[in-house]
């Protein structure tokens, strides 16, 4: 939905292979992950050697192992090495592997696995021929992703426009490309509206706008990109449930729409036009997910906000935050990481750690305890 935490940077492939890790000591020694995505039950990952792991609930498929049964600990999906980066929607995923193919799985009542059907799948199935996919992004029912030449697909439910294409169609069941445009970077996808960069710096939303997570100033909901201001330095941005957060390439992060549960980062009102969060310059990537917010800074901290109901803000606490809250003391948290009510990230040293809800065993520690501290995960050899 998120999701995924999302850098300007349009070489994933390359950066992926770039991340080199170690798995903690607390487990077998074992490459860490590269990438790693929640759903609303589950978790799946990466690893540097690009095998993928999935743990949680899986009444959707969304575990990929070819069952509808949940488990409670990491188990590899297939044994494909060639798993570069994915994405987790609320109960499917999708990912790229390094040969720029495409791969989705598990919930597909909208079309959002883009196979050509509404079929749940337990297994990962290809999506159309393509061998150019960079970076894909999956939303509650619809997708989106940029290839490598720069134009950006869609597919999925469109009852509010959330694929950009216009309402004439109410799902797509395979990629419609948006526009016309190749210059298209990064896209993020939210419950219902979707939001894109482009390689000059500007930011482009559309979707449903009824609480303002468009930032374009309207309580209603526009089928076509618009862009968001004149500014042409935005970096990253994360489509949250109905809210949307960005970073400049000064450091500062501004957040807009929906603030229920604080996730905006302020004590206030739903806001309809980015609203930028405290005055700090430092922060490096985001990511949101349903109602909570999470950031990294350039020192390596991490930091959450917005609902906490199951401890997935990770201070210890279940108490919602409307302003950034730290999790721990650490120093070393990558740009790997990714929120939904249950939390994980990866640190420089290899190690990947999970906190918040669990009742499907989606923290991927072999219980179904939630935690509201951060909790390392020990992946198999």
């Amino acid at each position: 939905m998120r999701r995924s935490i999302i850098a300007a940077a349009f070489a994933v492939l390359s950066l992926v292979a770039a991340l080199v890790v170690a798995q903690p000591a607390s487990a077998a020694a074992s490459p860490g992950p590269a990438t790693v995505a929640t759903g609303y039950s589950h978790t799946c990952a990466v690893r540097t050697g690009g095998t993928l792991w999935c743990w949680g609930g899986n009444e959707s498929g969304q575990l990929g192992d070819g069952t509808t049964t949940g488990h409670a600990a990491p188990a590899q999906v297939g044994d494909a090495t060639t798993w570069a980066t994915l994405d987790a929607g609320t109960s499917y995923n999708c990912a790229v592997r390094t040969d720029g193919t495409l791969w989705c799985w598990g919930s597909n009542r909208r079309g959002q696995l883009g196979d050509g059907t509404t079929t749940d799948r337990s297994t990962p199935v290809r999506v159309g021929a393509a061998t150019n996919w960079a970076r894909v992004s999956a939303g509650d029912s619809h997708t989106c992703a940029v290839r490598t030449d720069g134009t950006l697909w869609c597919w999925g439910f469109n009852r509010l426009g959330q694929l950009g294409i216009g309402t004439d169609v109410y799902y797509a069941t395979a990629p419609v490309q948006v526009g016309s445009a190749t210059t298209w970077s990064n896209v993020t996808t939210g419950y219902a509206h979707t939001c894109a960069l482009r390689t000059d710096g500007t930011l482009w939303c559309w979707g449903d706008s009824t609480t303002g997570q468009l930032g374009l100033g309207i309580l209603s909901y526009t089928a076509t990109p618009a862009q968001v201001g004149t500014e042409t330095t935005w970096t990253a941005v994360t489509a949250g449930y109905a809210f949307t957060c960005a970073v400049r390439s000064g450091g500062t992060l501004w957040c807009w729409g929906e603030n229920g549960y604080g996730q905006l980062g302020a004590n206030t009102t739903y806001q309809t036009t980015p609203m930028r969060v405290g005055d700090g310059a430092t922060w490096s990537a985001v990511g949101a997910s349903f109602n909570t917010t999470c950031a990294t800074r350039t020192d390596g901290t991490l930091w959450c906000w917005g609902n906490n109901m199951a401890g997935q803000l990770g201070d210890g606490t279940t108490v919602n935050r409307n302003a950034p809250a730290r999790v721990g003391d650490a120093t070393t948290w990558t740009g790997s990481f990714d929120v939904a009510y249950h939390a994980c990230a990866a640190r420089s040293d290899g190690s990947l750690w999970c906190w918040g809800y669990n009742p499907t065993g989606q923290l991927g520690d072999g219980t179904t305890v939630d935690r509201p501290a951060p909790a390392p995960v020990s992946l198999p050899a």
